[in-house]
């Protein structure tokens, strides 16, 4: 079995996905890295830029495609020290009453569902590794945002799910993080296309005065914080605990 971490990083393509990546090539470059987005050319620039990143072109919610992505890690490496489960949507923004269960299912699809299926078939090699499940997570997993519900709950279903895996499987850590108002593609469909369509305008105000004033969070801070999970392990007074990025519990992640 190789000594190099192995992990595998969903959502990868941009924002704090593509951050993750190369926050934990920069930290360890024996580090192997396997990857799913839906933009190949993206995948391709990483794989230029890192030899030990891998990757699978699809949607997470692809079954075949991330039992495949398991498979090209197991079948290499013989383990999975971690998963970051980054990949997310925010749509559908939309008033309660407005409910649509298309909607709702894709979107439990993506951001719940999937995370799900991916775990139940890297447990086994998670278990091998005594492996890490880092889920990022949302301050609206335990705070309400109107018309988020759909999101929200979605997250507050993530948090609960890494307390069942810490509850369940005692080889295995769990733990969902909140990334903090990051500077990605969803904040600004939050300000441009889902904010003015389905949010109050209290609740728009927040996100379009934090660009104003320059508060929005670079990906590579919260990236750092998942990196160092990832390679260095949650720690055991964390697992099945939802925490936000900057708690004071991870400051010293791979330094003790």
């Amino acid at each position: 079995m190789s000594s190099s971490k192995v992990i595998i990083v969903t959502g990868v393509s941009r924002g704090i996905g593509k951050a993750v990546v190369e926050s934990i090539f920069s930290k360890d470059s024996n580090a192997v890295v396997y990857g799913i987005a839906r933009t190949e050319t993206s995948l391709q620039e990483l794989k230029t830029q890192y030899s030990n990143f891998h990757y699978v072109v699809g949607e997470v919610t692809d079954t075949a495609k991330t039992e495949a992505l398991v498979k090209m890690a197991t079948d290499s490496y013989g383990k999975i020290d971690s998963i970051i489960a980054n990949a997310g949507v925010l749509n559908p923004v939309a008033k309660i009453t407005e409910f649509n269960y298309d909607d709702w299912k894709r979107h439990f699809d993506i951001n719940f569902f999937s995370i799900v299926q991916l775990v139940s078939i890297s447990l086994p090699a998670l278990e091998k590794s005594r492996g890490n499940l880092i889920f990022v997570s949302s301050g609206a997993s335990v705070k309400s945002y109107n018309g988020w519900s759909c999101y929200c709950a979605a997250k507050a279903a993530l948090n609960s799910f890494a307390q069942s895996i810490a509850a369940e499987h005692s080889l295995v850590r769990s733990i969902a993080v909140a990334p903090g108002v990051v500077d990605t593609k969803m904040q600004e469909d939050i300000r441009d296309t889902f904010g003015p369509r389905g949010m109050s305008n209290d609740a728009l105000k927040r996100f379009t005065d934090l660009k104003r004033n320059n508060q929005l969070l670079e990906p590579t801070v919260p990236a750092a914080v998942f990196a160092e999970l990832a390679l260095h392990a949650i720690p055991p007074q964390l697992n099945g605990k939802y925490v936000r990025y900057d708690d004071e519990s991870l400051k010293n992640i791979g330094h003790s």
